[in-house]
Order: C-alpha cells, then structure tokens, then sequence
C-alpha cells in the first residue's frame, strides 16, 4: 500500500500555524486554565524582572550608605518575592499538566473516532504505520508544544521585550547593545523555520513507513520464518532505518548550528555589556547597582534566547504533526449513514443491477448484477478466484457502496439505513478472521456486548469452537494480537461464532469454513444449518459441501450472477459450474429437481 497524496509530495508539505490554529476548538474547554496558566507565568516574568531592580536597591541604598537596619526589609522582600516565583511555577505547571493531557486525550479520542468513520476504501489506500504514527507520535508532538513551547513561545518573547525596555530605562547605551543583538536572532529564526518545517516532515512520514515495516514484521512473522526471509526483511527495515537515521542526522545539524548560534549572541552581549558597563561605572554614568541589576536582567535573557531554538522547533514539529493529523480529520467519509431504520425486520436482500468498482481508473468488478434472497433462504455464491465475490458481500453491510445499483434491505436502500442499525442485522464472518487482542469472550461478544453464556455456549456449538474451554482460563484467556497462538481453523471458527451470536437477520459467511477439517467441517455445517433455517444467508462457497448448506446456488461470472439454481442441476447443465466445483460422489442422490434459472446478462 501506498500513502496517498498529499503525502507523496513529502518535499514540500503543507505544514504552517493555520494547522495549529485549526485546533482551536480543542482549546475552548481549558480557556479557564490556560487563562490561569498564562497569568501565572506573566507573573512570574514580572517577579523575574522585579528582584534584579531590588538587588539594586540593596546595593545603591544599604550596602553603599552602610545602613544595616534598611538591609533586613530589602533582604526580605527578595526572599518573598523568590518563594512567590516558586509557588507560581508550581501552579503554572499543575494547571499546564491537566489542560494539556487533557487536549490530547480528546484529540486522540476524536482521531480514533474518525478512522472508525472511514470507509474501508481509505484503509486500504493508507499505510497501517503512517495512521500508527500520527495517533502516537504526532500527538505526542503537539502535547510537547500545547504544554511548554507554546506558553513559552510568548512568555520568552514578553520576557526579552520588556527586560529589554527596562534596560533601555537604566542605560540606555547599553540597552542599545542587548536590542541590537536581537536582529541576528529574528532573521536566523526565520531562515531556520523555512528549512525545518521540510526536514521534520521527512522525519515524521520517514517515522510512519519504519512503523509500517515493524508492524509488517511483527504480524508476518510465520511466513518471515517460513520462507527463511528473516536476513530480507530486516534488510528491507534497516534500508528505512538508515534513512530516517540520515534525515534526523539532516535534522539535528541544522539545529546544531542554529542553537549554537543562539547560545553565542547572549554571550558575546553579556562580554559587551560588561565591558562597557565597567567603563560607565568608572565614568560615573552606572552605579554598582544598576551595573549589577543591569547585568543580572541580561543574564537572565540568556535562556529565554537559547531557548529559542528548542521552542521553534517543537513548533514547527507541532504544526507538521497538525498538518498530518488534520489530513484524516479532513478526509471526508465517502459512506455517510441514513436515518431510517427497519421496525420488523424480516431479511429479504435484494442486489438490483449492482455495479462496483474501486476506483474511476480501474475496470468494474460488478456490471448490472442482480440477485434476490428471500427472508430466511440461503444462497451460495460460487465463483472464480478474483470474480468479486468477496466484494459483493462486503457490499451487504456497506463497507463499500456500489458505484451503480442498490442493495436492498426489506424494501429499503441500504443507504437510507443508520449504519449502526445496518450493522446489527448484518453479520459477517469473513475467510481471513480478524482477532484483537483482548479475550476470547469479549472477541466472542464484539458484536453483541449483552449476549448471555447460555448464547455464547450456543454459539461455540454451532461453530465446533469448544476448545476456547480448553484454553488456560477458558473464555477469559487473552489470544493475542492477530489470534497468532491458535490456529487457522481455531479463528475462523471462532470468528464464526462471534457472528453466529450477533443474531443478525442476514448472515454473510465469506468461505468461513476453508481452513476446517473434513470432520469439524461436517458438524460445523450440521449446526449451521440449524442456525440458517432462521436466517436469510450468503455463503460464499469453493467446495461442493458447503454448497449443500444452500437453498439456491448463484454463480457469479464475468462481473454477473449468470445461473442461479439448485447445485445437482447446475452441476449437470453448466459447464462453467462444473469446472469451478467438479463432480463430489458423496453428495445425496435426493436433491431438487428444479431447473436452474439462466441470468440474462
């Protein structure tokens, strides 16, 4: 899979404070405490700048009259005004915590939300690790920049300016020195944006492609070792290693030299002031104390304006990780839910001249297919490999839309329905189970969370799965990512019973049986059969006994359901069929005599 636009023009991403600033919805419930935050900090700035001027004080009054007695009110002052600094940086900080883990849960609870609203046609087009990615790293990277850069963004920017207006005020000489330096600043500052904000985004796609090869890695790791392709694939992961190592190389040089450069500027101020300070006092034009205040102002600029680098890049990594969180949030989901649902719901599923493809660009896959399963009828799907059988029933719930066409569900245009309700009279097993990571009973109950254990027993029955019983703590045992630990034949049936247990009204088995046993296979359909005298059912089918679960056979040609009749007589009279399931000496004699009915396509 490849990573849709925009992100192939990785050269020139679409990054900038417009991404930020999109955000701000997010930002309205904690306006309270960033307002308390920012007061705090603004205040702190303030005593920051007030205890340098008090220093003076103690050392133009006091210290130079010898005045003792005026020494202790002025001592105290500075140790009250410290521990109030103090205490407003610890309320900066618990205030700041709680509003920004607070931000990026609720991002991180709406993005989740939104991949889960996404049609199947954009998980496919995307990458696993680029979604991984952006639900993790780049949360993380405006976590960092909402909780410190942010707030320090415009507290060190309010610092430098009004420090260096109160340096202007004690002399202005000298003041002139500490504001020049802020010209290199500004412009290195802008030319570092520019190039970073390209840089970061390599970083951050380069970070989503190593994480698609890890999880790749991770879930393949049978067939990895299977085929003895270990040496390949970590080949293939250590090629994209060393090239998210080469651009974060790129990255931090480009750092390097603009925070470099920053921690120089204060410095050499610093040796200028105290240079031409020394010569004013001498001349009469400072006192020791404002040399010293003056000196202690300036110094504590250093850190605001070193500080400088670290604070624009996490803005630039935010705005990036924005940008790329802001791609899916503005993906719009080309399946839409309806509002209607259906009171009495009976099963009856009717295809009518369905067309489908996956795209403009590609060939249809489906051309004016019809097909009608009366309620509590079941009809097996029978078709070549790459037929579009499975495209058909993915069709039914909607997880894609036909391109031409309806489906429809009791008289009603599944796109009419609320999805949700959609979703609970359709239930599907598919060839290739899905597990999660989590226990073999809430894997069970996915699909109905109310199920009771006499339904959840039924259910195992029916699909042969008992042996969850057998496991270390029965149905509480947790499988594992994948369903890795049990075998091909242990997930399907349990991903067979866990649509068994929704009790849908149509119940769509995607060759649900492909990887049984001749023997469980026999008692699997025994039971299903059961099942599917209640059920309107879709079955698609490869082998000759899973046919035999059928009321009607459909067999799926060119695009088109061709013939539609009982299996013995398409067996007999359709050659196409008969090449696709062979002759079976062990199917009963007694079955229908009905002729099949021919699709005019």
């Amino acid at each position: 899979m490849t990573t849709p636009e925009p992100l192939a023009g990785r050269a020139d991403p679409p990054a900038g404070i417009h991404s930020l600033w999109r955000l701000r919805d997010y930002l309205k419930p904690h306006l309270p405490a960033l307002a308390v935050m920012t007061a705090a900090a603004v205040a702190g700035v303030g005593l920051s700048i007030t205890i340098p001027l008090v220093t003076k004080a103690i050392i133009d009054g006091p210290i130079t009259d010898r005045d003792l007695g005026a020494l202790l009110p002025l001592g105290l002052l500075a140790l009250g005004l410290g521990v109030l600094e103090a205490v407003l940086i610890w309320i900066r900080r618990w205030v700041q915590s709680d509003a920004v883990l607070g931000l990026e849960t609720e991002i991180r609870h709406d993005l989740y939300a939104r991949l889960q609203e996404l049609p199947m046609s954009f998980h496919t087009e995307w990458e696993s690790g680029q979604l991984l990615s952006r639900a993790t790293q780049d949360l993380s990277a405006i976590r960092r920049f909402s909780g410190f850069g942010l707030l320090f963004l415009v507290i060190n920017v309010l610092q430098v300016s009004v420090v260096t207006g109160v340096l202007l005020h004690l002399y202005w000489p000298l003041g002139l020195v500490v504001a020049a330096s802020a010209i290199p600043v500004v412009w290195l500052s802008m030319r570092f944006e520019k190039a970073y904000v390209v840089v970061s985004r390599r970083v951050q796609d380069e970070q989503g492609d190593l994480a698609t090869l890890a999880e790749e890695g991770a879930v393949g790791i049978r067939v990895i070792k299977s085929f003895g392709r270990s040496e390949h694939m970590s080949q293939r992961y250590e090629a994209a290693a060393s090239k998210l190592y080469s651009t974060s190389m790129d990255k931090v040089r480009l750092s390097a030299r603009f925070w470099s450069f920053l921690e120089v500027i204060p410095n050499v101020a610093v040796v200028i002031v105290l240079l031409l300070g020394a010569i004013g006092v001498g001349k009469g034009e400072l006192t020791p104390g404002e040399l010293v205040a003056f000196i202690t102002l300036l110094l504590s600029l250093v850190w605001p304006v070193a500080s400088l680098g670290v604070i624009l890049a996490m803005a630039q990594e935010a705005m990036t990780a924005s940008a790329r969180i802001l791609e899916i949030f503005d993906t719009q989901p080309d399946i839409v839910g309806g509002t209607r649902t259906i009171a009495e719901p009976r099963g009856h599923l009717r295809l009518e001249a369905v067309d489908f493809a996956f795209s403009e660009s590609d060939g249809p896959v489906l051309r004016g297919l019809d097909l009608e399963i009366r309620p509590g009828e079941t009809v097996a799907l029978v078709g070549a490999t790459g037929s579009g059988k499975t495209v058909l029933t993915s069709l039914v719930p909607r997880l894609y839309d036909v391109t031409g066409g309806r489906v429809v569900i009791d008289g009603v245009d599944v796109r009419e329905l609320d999805l949700r309700h959609l979703r609970s009279l359709v239930a599907t097993a598919f060839e290739e189970p899905t597990l999660f990571s989590m226990s073999a009973r809430e894997n069970l109950t996915l699909g109905r969370s109310d199920a009771t254990d006499a339904e959840i027993e039924q259910a195992l029955e029916v699909a042969q799965a008992g042996f969850v019983h057998d496991l270390p703590w029965g149905l509480d045992t947790r499988i594992g990512e994948q369903g890795l630990a049990l075998s091909g034949g242990q997930r399907q049936r349990l991903a067979l019973a866990r649509a068994v247990l929704a009790q849908p009204r149509i119940l769509v088995l995607d060759d649900t049986l492909s990887a049984l046993d001749v023997h469980t296979e026999k008692l699997v359909e025994e039971a299903l059969r059961r099942v599917l005298a209640d059920t309107t059912g879709l079955i698609v089918a490869h082998r000759a006994s899973t046919v035999l679960l059928a009321d009607r056979v459909a067999l799926l040609q060119g695009g088109r359901i061709t013939h539609v009749g009982d299996h013995r007589e398409l067996l007999a009279t359709v050659p196409a069929y008969r090449d696709l399931l062979g002759s079976d000496d062990d199917l009963p004699d007694s079955l229908g005599d009905a002729q099949p009915e021919e699709v005019s396509a």
